[in-house]
């Protein structure tokens, strides 16, 4: 019995999104980064998986202060009934607030780039709010017609994935001495016609302001 969970579990993972990952596929990258061949599976300090590169010449040490770059969209996002651009404009805010607040913890934040300065440059590659993946259980036929009927009422939870791929750059010389690419699952909508907000992904953007400050903090103690 539990042999035949855990295979209908996996098969359910496999055939939809309902369990969702932190590691971004190759497929979903946005292009807004330099170059994505350098980029290998790693964990991130708080434990999840991530794509990132670190050149191994680096020393942090050389950096007095951060510049933090105001995120955004990348590609530009049309803005529709479920994401307005209200929602939007709070998600690249927020991220943007939530950096400088996790750094400024660790190094001085600086309002323009200059000798000395690691610039940073964050973006939003993807935000959806997709229909909930089927539970194990659901694997059944009876319950898989009922779960497409809910879902065509609009009545199913909606899974909200967001994604960022941001890279980290010497402001003397202009080089690329980090990127990483990652993504997480914020708060599930009640059904397909509830307004995704800022607040639904905020926990997201916390998360991954905490692990670029707990980065930080590894790559100073290694020196």
């Amino acid at each position: 019995m539990t042999k035949c969970f855990a295979a209908s579990l996996l098969a359910t993972c496999m055939l939809v999104s309902g369990c969702t990952s932190t590691l971004v596929q190759p497929d979903q990258y946005s292009g807004f980064l330099q170059d994505y061949s350098r980029l290998s599976e790693q964990q991130s300090p708080s434990g999840v998986k991530v794509a990132r590169w670190v050149d191994p010449n680096l020393d942090i040490s050389r950096y007095t202060q951060v510049y933090i770059e105001p995120s955004k969209f990348y590609p530009t996002p049309q803005p529709d009934s479920r994401i307005p651009q209200t929602t939007l404009q709070g998600i690249t805010s927020y991220y943007d607030q939530a950096l400088k607040r996790e750094l400024s913890k660790v190094i001085r934040i600086s309002n323009s780039p200059s000798n000395g300065t690691l610039v940073i440059r964050p973006a939003i590659t993807a935000v959806s709010a997709e229909t909930e993946g089927l539970k194990p259980y659901e694997v059944i036929p009876i319950a898989l017609v009922v779960a497409a009927a809910t879902t065509a009422a609009g009545e199913r939870d909606q899974q909200v994935e967001i994604a960022t791929e941001a890279s980290f750059i010497d402001a003397g010389n202009g080089k690329v001495v980090a990127e990483v690419v990652r993504k997480g699952a914020g708060t599930d909508l009640e059904n397909k016609k509830q307004v995704l907000s800022a607040d639904d992904v905020k926990p997201v953007i916390d998360g991954w302001a905490n692990d670029m400050r707990l980065s930080m903090e590894q790559l100073r103690a290694k020196r």
